[in-house]
Formats: C-alpha cells, structure tokens, sequence
C-alpha cells in the first residue's frame, strides 16, 4: 500500500513541475494574443442569423387607454348586449356614439378632438368588432391572425408571416375582445374551459387559448378564408397544380376513389379539399363534418355537421365530437362523407366508411409525405380504443385509401400540390405506395418532392392501378399525362 500511495506522490509532483515549466510560455501567449480568450465572434452571417426587427409599435396615449378601459362596459346596457353588432352598423354605430358623448359631459371628461376621435374608433372596435385587431380581420390582403400576447401580433400575408405595428392595451384588452368572439357561440372560455375552437360570423376559424397554459397572455389565431369559395381555375390560375392534374383530380373524385388530402398546417389542405369536393356530381347527396365548418360546398344536397362542446359546467353533456357525428352520418344514407379533418379516434370509423360501401370520401390528416400520412393513420386508428393489431390497421388502409395528395407551404410562402400517390395494396406487412407526380425544380436531384419554388408538378411515368375505374367513368386519359410519352401537354 505505501509503495503505491508513494507512486501517486511522485506522479503529481512530475505533473506540477511540467506545469511550472510550462506556465511562462503560456503567459507569453495570453500576452501576445489576449483576444484569443475572450468570447469568440462569429462574422459569418449564416451562423449568426439574421438580426429581428420589431417593428415600432402603434399605441395610444396612456390618458386613453384608461379612458377606453373604464367606458367600455358604460357603453353597454348589458355585457352580451352588442354581441350581434357588426362593424358598418351606422345606426348602432350612433347609438353607442351618443351614450359616449353623454358620459363624456356628465363626466367632466375633457379631451381634444383629436383625441375623442381616436377614442370613439377604438371603442367601437372593442364593443362592435373585434378589438385592435379589427383593421387585420377586415383586410382582405391578410390570410391570418395572430396575437401572441398584447403587444405580439403578427398576420399573415400572401404566405409570409409579419409581426404588425398594432398592439392591445393588456391582457384584460385581449380577454374582452376573446369573450366577445365566444359569446355569441354559447361557448365558454374561462379557468374550467381555457381553450376555444370557434368561428367567426364570416366563416373564419379562431382558436383560443387562455393563462396559465398561454404564457405570454390570452392567444387568438384566426384563420380567415375568402369571400367567395377558390375554384379550380383561381387555384390553376395561382400555380398550385397545372390544368392537367386538375383533369387527373376530378377524374379521381368523379370515379369515387377515396382521397385523403396530407399536409402541414397552413398548406392550404381545406382549400384543396373544397376545390376536391366541388367535383362531386349534384345528384348525390354529401355529408361534411367539421370541428369548426369551414368548407363551403356548392351542390345541393349537402348536409353540414359541425362539433359540439358541452354544456356550460358539464364535462360530456351535450357534447358531439367528430367520431361521433361519423357514426351518425352513417345512418344518413350518405353518398360521400367529407371529414374536415381527423385527429383521433375517427379515423378508424372513417376507414371502416370507406371499405363498407362509402366510396369516394374524403378527409385531410396532418403529415408531412404521402408515407408519413399511411404512419399517422395507423396511430390515429389506434387512438380508437380498439386493440387492434398494427397489421389489420395496415390492411384497413390499404383496402380504403385509393389516393394521398400531398400539400404543402413552400420557402417562398406559395402553396402547392408537391405529390400525388396511390396506395397499391400490401406487400408482406408493409402499405405500397407509388408516386404518380411529383413537384421537381430545376437541377433538383434529391429525390422526393422539392421545398423551394419555381418548380413544376411533374409526372413519375407510372400510369395508375386504378386507370380501368376513370375510363368505366369517361375519363380516358392521354398517356402524355403520366409521362410515358412525354411530359405534360402545353
């Protein structure tokens, strides 16, 4: 034992003399070079990123964010009572304008005219609108809403997201214009409900989420649509697909193969799914269910469902969630069943839909490749409850999915059909897919479908399995289409 303890002794002086020995040619190098301890800066802009500007932010004065604050709920014979009010009501607009001047007087309240007008402009988005983010919701230019706390809000527009000038007072600012959109949908946001899927009166979707689980105050995101419904040509006309897949596309719909519509969110998967359902022929009769209705469908015979929540202090009374509005379109006698989208358990009753009789439905799911959507199938199937084995789940899919369109949001904010692929059948345990187009760019070779824009939806050169169902519907089409002659007709 002491033999070693003298080893260690001796090895640690030998280290300590080299280190003495060592030290002045150190000190020389920190002389020479201090810099070289200091923390390194990086000059490359790559590693560095890009500096974020904030953009400066649009307030109003202190004195009128009180006075906004105090006179709102004033302004009100009820808190629910302008619930129905819409921005442009010049009578109502008068009416909550004159009770304004009136607590003004009474109040003793001077302000400037410039001032008054300011005032008077807020509070009527607050009480008729929908708050500072009245001017967003109304523009036609912007796509999406989003507020990510009072002084955070950022909108979408024409695919590339900017932070805005407009700001809320607080979050109590944020909460009232949040209670307001609620209200009128007999839902409730508050400790025991602290998240919202709702509408807006135009169509648009909001979802809500409240302290504590947002922590950067009360967030709102809106998803507006359009006016009036994209059609295929505005979506030809904008390059998401050629005219030649648009024919390809109602073939498929037209012959009843049944579709699942993959993407990200915010690729656009309802629109494409709307511009898919307007194939549908008008003799049959479509039933759509959503967790908040979005899709706009033309034809006649269209029955709309959409998700309830509970009743206001019960957990599960009156409450209908998607899978069971997909049990109860079965009874429906439905032509096609149109899911907004799945994300549970739904998708097992879907593909049990889609294999008994049900052809030609649709749905979107969120994935991010036609192989990716087969995988999120299979969990959302297994989320039923069921304890199925994976393999029969695979099977389900492959006998009920005749189609995956791909949808995504490339670099440069357009949206685009980056993939087409048919699901063949199984082979062993494992789900055959084959691509039919595939979205390319120039001098791309990678494989898969490119990210970046200025590219072309191009064809693989293999015809599908299920070309025999489109000719028994009319639809022969020519070769050149798939690439085995060439590439598209011009």
């Amino acid at each position: 034992m002491s033999s070693f303890l003298q080893r260690r002794m001796d090895e640690q002086s030998r280290r300590s003399s080299a280190l003495a020995e060592a030290q002045p040619v150190v000190d020389e190098i920190i002389e020479e070079t201090p810099e070289a301890l200091d923390e390194p800066e990086t000059t490359n802009e790559a590693l560095r990123g890009t500096q974020y500007e904030i953009p400066p932010k649009v307030t109003l004065p202190p004195k009128l964010v009180q006075l906004r604050k105090q006179l709102r709920p004033k302004l009100l014979a009820a808190i629910d009572e302008a619930d129905h009010w819409h921005r442009g009501d010049v009578e109502k607009e008068r009416l909550l304008v004159e009770r304004l001047k009136t607590i003004l007087q009474k109040a003793n309240i001077q302000i400037t005219p410039g001032e008054y007008e300011l005032l008077t402009e807020s509070l009527l988005n607050d009480l008729m609108g929908f708050g500072a983010i009245e001017p967003l919701v109304q523009s036609r230019e912007i796509s999406e809403v989003m507020v990510t706390g009072a002084d955070m809000i950022f909108a979408e527009h024409r695919g590339k997201l900017q932070e805005v000038e407009i700001v809320f007072d607080d979050e109590d600012h944020i909460q009232w214009t949040a209670q307001r959109i609620v209200r009128p949908l007999q839902r409730s946001l508050n400790r025991a409900n602290p998240m919202v899927d709702a509408r807006l009166p135009d169509g648009s979707r909001v979802h809500i989420v409240m302290p504590p689980s947002a922590l950067k105050g009360t967030t709102i995101t809106i998803r507006k649509f359009p006016d009036k419904p994209l059609t295929v040509l505005d979506l030809i006309r904008f390059g998401s697909f050629p005219e030649d897949v648009a024919l390809f596309l109602q073939a498929c719909i037209v012959s009843r193969l049944n579709t699942v519509v993959s993407g990200g969110t915010g690729s656009g998967k309802t629109t494409l799914l709307n511009v898919l359902s307007s194939f549908i022929p008008d003799d049959e009769r479509i039933v759509t269910i959503e967790d908040a209705a979005e899709l706009q469908l033309t034809q006649r015979h269209v029955v709309s469902l959409e998700t309830t929540p509970p009743l206001p202090g019960s957990k599960t009374e009156g409450q209908l969630s998607i899978r069971d509005l997909v049990k109860g379109s079965l009874r429906m006698r439905p032509d096609r069943i149109v899911v907004g989208e799945c994300r549970g358990g739904e998708a097992l009753d879907m593909l049990q839909a889609m294999n008994t009789g049900h052809d030609g439905s649709l749905t979107t799911v969120h994935s991010n490749s036609p192989r990716d959507c087969t995988a999120r199938l299979e969990t959302l199937c297994l989320m039923a409850g069921m304890d199925l084995p994976v393999g029969v789940i695979r099977r389900q899919i492959a006998g009920a999915v005749d189609l995956i369109i791909q949808q995504s949001r490339l670099k440069d904010g357009s949206r685009k059909i980056v993939q087409i692929t048919e699901l063949q059948g199984m082979e062993g345990e494992n789900i055959t897919l084959q691509d039919i187009f595939v979205y390319r760019t120039p001098g791309q070779t990678g494989s898969g479908y490119s990210h970046a824009g200025g590219g072309e939806l191009e064809p693989t050169g293999f015809r599908p399995n299920f070309e025999d169902r489109l000719k028994e519907h009319g639809f022969k089409l020519p070769s050149s289409m798939f690439g085995t002659g060439g590439k598209f007709n011009k």
